[in-house]
This record gives C-alpha cells, sequence and structure tokens, in this order.
C-alpha cells in the first residue's frame, strides 16, 4: 500500500509547521557571523581577508555537509537527524564563546556551518509527509525559513550591544538546543521510516543512495541552484558594498537598499513552489532563467560615455542604469531567484522520489558552494577589470550557459521519446529521463502488495 494512505492532514501539517520553524532557527544561527563578526574583527584587529573566510567558514561547511546530511536523512529519518544536527550545532556555537584566537574562532564557525545543513534534512523529511501534487507547495513554505537570515539582522545587533557578541552566541545556542528538543518531544517519524520500523524493512545502503549522482541531471539540476540560491547569497553580501562603490551610497541607506532584495529571495519561495504544483517546476524555471537574463543583462551594461558626429558638430552622451532602475530590477531579480529555488527543489521528488536526501543533498551542496566561491569571484573580476558591473556579466552568462543546458537536454528527450511532440509540452512536467530503481523497501512494499 501507499505509505501516505494512513497519513493525515494534523501530521502533515505538523511536520511541515515543526520542520519550517527548526530550518527558521537554524538560518538564523547560520548568518550569525554577519553581526558578530564585526565586533570580532574589531577585536582581534583581522584583515579583510581573514573577515571574509571567517564570514564564508559556515557558508562552507553548511554547504559541503548537506550531501551527507541527506544520506543519512534517508536511511535513518528526519526525526532523528534533525535535532541530532540542531545540538551538535548548538555545542559548537556554545563553544565559540570559549574561543579567542583567530584560529580557534573559525574551527568552531566549522561546526557552527552544520546549521546550514539543516537545509536538506528538512526536504528529505517534509517530501515524505505529502504526495507529489502538494509537494511544491509544502517545500515552498519549509524553504522560506531562510527569513531567519533576516531575523538575525534585526535581533543580533541589540543582543551583542547589551550582552556582547560571546552572550549574544551563547542565547542563540541555547534556543537552538531548546528547539531540537522540542522538535524530537513533539515530531513523529515520516511514513518511509514508520514504515520500515514497522515491517522490519531495512534502510536503503548509501551506496544505492547515491547512485543516481552519475546522473547528469542531478548535476544539471545543481548548475540551476548554483544560480538561484549561491548567486542569491552572494548577491546579498555584496550589494551593499556594490551600492557604496558605484553609487556613493551611506552604508546604512545601502543595507536597506540590499534588504529590499534580500527580503523577496526569501518570502517568495512559498509562492515558487505553488506555481511549481500548479504550472510545473519546469516552466517555472524558464520564467526564472529569462526574466533574470533581461534584469542582468541591463543591469551589467557599464555606464559608458559616447560621443557621435552630428550634423552641428560632435553630441556627447552617457548611458548608463540609474539607482531607481538598478534597485527595481534586484527586487525583481530577487524575487524570480525565490521562484526559481522553489522549482528546484519540486523537480526533485518528482524525478527522484526515493533519494530525495542524496540528490538534494548534492543540489544543495553546489548552490551552496556558489554562495562561498562567487563573492571570492566577484572581487577577483573588481580587481582585474576595475569595471563596477563586471559580477553581474558573469552572472548573466552563467544563467546563459544554464537555459541552454537546460532547454537542449528538454529537446533532446522529449524528440527522443515522443517525435513530434508540441512545442507547448516541453513547459510539462514529464520526467526528462528514466526514474533510477526504487529503494528496496518500496521494492519490498510492492511484493507484499501482490502477496
Amino acid at each position: 500500500m501507499n505509505t501516505l494512505d494512513h497519513v493525515s492532514r494534523g501530521d502533515s501539517n505538523r511536520a511541515l509547521v515543526l520542520s519550517t520553524l527548526a530550518f527558521t532557527t537554524c538560518f538564523a544561527v547560520w548568518t550569525i557571523f554577519s553581526v558578530i563578526g564585526v565586533t570580532i574583527k574589531e577585536e582581534l584587529e583581522l584583515s579583510d581577508t581573514e573577515f571574509g573566510l571567517l564570514v564564508a567558514t559556515p557558508v562552507l561547511t553548511g554547504s559541503v555537509s548537506r550531501i551527507f546530511l541527506g544520506v543519512w536523512t534517508e536511511q535513518f529519518g528526519g526525526r532523528i537527524m534533525f535535532p541530532l544536527q540542531m545540538v551538535l550545532t548548538a555545542v559548537a556555537t556554545w563553544l565559540l564563546t570559549w574561543a579567542h584566537s583567530y584560529y580557534m574562532i573559525l574551527l568552531a564557525a566549522l561546526g557552527l556551518g552544520l546549521a546550514g545543513g539543516s537545509f536538506i534534512v528538512g526536504v528529505s523529511y517534509v517530501s515524505r509527509w505529502y504526495t507529489k501534487e502538494l509537494q511544491g507547495t509544502a517545500l515552498g513554505i519549509f524553504g522560506a525559513g531562510n527569513v531567519g537570515a533576516a531575523i538575525t539582522n534585526f535581533a543580533a545587533p541589540f543582543l551583542v550591544v547589551s550582552l556582547g557578541w560571546e552572550d549574544a552566541a551563547r542565547v542563540y545556542a541555547i534556543i537552538l538546543a531548546v528547539a531540537a528538543v522540542l522538535f524530537f518531544l513533539l515530531a513523529k517519524n515520516d511514513p518511509v521510516t514508520e514504515w520500515r520500523k514497522n515491517t522490519g524493512a531495512g534502510a536503503v545502503s548509501t551506496s544505492e543512495q547515491l547512485a543516481p549522482l552519475r546522473n547528469i541531471q542531478v548535476w544539471r539540476f545543481a548548475t540551476y541552484y548554483f544560480f538561484v540560491f549561491g548567486a542569491f547569497v552572494a548577491l546579498a553580501s555584496f550589494l551593499p558594498r556594490y551600492y557604496v562603490g558605484a553609487y556613493g551610497l551611506s552604508l546604512t541607506t545601502a543595507g536597506v537598499l540590499a534588504g529590499l532584495y534580500s527580503l523577496p529571495g526569501s518570502v517568495f519561495r512559498v509562492l515558487g513552489g505553488w506555481m511549481s504544483d500548479r504550472f510545473g517546476a519546469r516552466f517555472v524555471m524558464y520564467l526564472t532563467f529569462f526574466i533574470s537574463l533581461i534584469c542582468l543583462f541591463i543591469i551589467s551594461y557599464p555606464d559608458t560615455s559616447y560621443e557621435v558626429n552630428g550634423i552641428e558638430g560632435p553630441i556627447a552622451f552617457t548611458i548608463g542604469v540609474s539607482l531607481q532602475v538598478f534597485v527595481a530590477l534586484t527586487v525583481v531579480l530577487g524575487f524570480m531567484m525565490s521562484l526559481g529555488k522553489a522549482a528546484v527543489y519540486k523537480h526533485i521528488p518528482v524525478y527522484y522520489p526515493h533519494h530525495v536526501g542524496s540528490v538534494g543533498g548534492l543540489v544543495g551542496m553546489i548552490g551552496g558552494l556558489g554562495g562561498f566561491v562567487l563573492p571570492i569571484a566577484f572581487g577577483i573580476l573588481l580587481d582585474t577589470t576595475g569595471i563596477w558591473t563586471a559580477p553581474f556579466m558573469l552572472l548573466f552568462a552563467i544563467v546563459g550557459v544554464s537555459t541552454v543546458w537546460m532547454h537542449v537536454a528538454i529537446r533532446r528527450m522529449e524528440h527522443r521519446r515522443h517525435p513530434g511532440l508540441a512545442s507547448e509540452l516541453y513547459l510539462s512536467d514529464v520526467p526528462e529521463e528514466p526514474l533510477p530503481h526504487p529503494d528496496p523497501s518500496a521494492e519490498a512494499q510492492l511484493e507484499a502488495q501482490k502477496a
């Protein structure tokens, strides 16, 4: 029988609410260095390079850990892995307050970075509670938990000012530990884990979980996420600097305008999930890429002065993007990235229903690495070209390659399987390739049903 046959709506909603709150808490902890790092930099007199490494270290750990946490969640269930991951992160956050040298703080930051791995734990757990028709909406609601970054930006400065950065980190550690205990007490085993427990079916082996990673399609999905999530994280940290340097704004004003970009990039992930359920994730990805290309093309065009020979003499004029237009385009770009993030993760349980942890972990890892690599690439481009808009040129190229790769792959697959298929059907979510073999528990379930 289907593992969702006896799942009540209340149990599904409970799993979604608890997971979203847990992810929000983890994301708030994951971004804590954006606030306390400023104080640490002053205390230890760090260089900009040392400070950049400090802020990026949790992002690196949170990205790399996703593939392992995803596999383990598939094997042991989210009710076990979510609290375990949160407790380990809380311990690392507490130990951070005992570290007063730069290298010890970096070591603690590696452990704190596990908070970023909570995303794939929640995706794997939540997706098992919903049918594929509702998974996009559910995962979109869960993904909106990255609003935890905004919570930290608002709350952490007050904690640091009133308590100091050490006690602020302790408050975060305590809140995270309490959230772990509450999740464990209030959450239930997901339907697949419960079925395995009742039937004695074994969990899927690590090698079987990792088998789909040989599929090039998985890496294509990861490329999409490199932009919609990795570039989102990178731009969130780059835009304040861009506003100050390119437009001469104060840091306070630059921060507010950068917030206008990051807020829709978090909140509207719910809408992206709903649209993926309603219109198909493939359609949402086309929409995301096409509109992003338009926005990036405009904002990547550097201010340029021209002089042409007119009838009555030279005519000089300048082409550039005004501040108002730039802000509006970044808001649109953040909104489209939000839709795209939900659409990518709508694909995974549809095409790889028995490998959500491993496939989603790899995709999340590559996306997270984008948030680590792209800021470094932005700095290199600024140093070598001296053009403020060069980072947006890089993003335009990444989106262009992803769009072409997606379209060519879809057309090739559909032509091979359905010669003469109407062009509008390329937007549907018909699987592009044969689904991988299900896990042993699913096969055993089918055999039991036949018997």
